[in-house]
């Protein structure tokens, strides 16, 4: 036990294709790569953050 060998890698990418489609799966590991640039960035010190503006609707008389 401990460590994986190729018969258990490609299981285990069998069951993430059935159970996510193959139309998922590059949104998933886009995300993914987001992620970990992001983690990346912050271990580096680096900010990154976004702003939103918001707009107030205004009354209706």
């Amino acid at each position: 036990m401990g460590s994986l060998g190729a018969p258990e890698i490609i299981l285990i990418l069998v069951i993430i294709l059935v159970l996510f489609g193959g139309k998922k799966i590059p949104e998933l590991m886009k995300g993914l790569g987001k992620g970990m640039k992001e983690f990346k960035d912050a271990q580096n010190g680096e900010s990154t953050t976004t702003t939103t503006t918001t707009t107030e609707e205004k009354p209706k008389n």
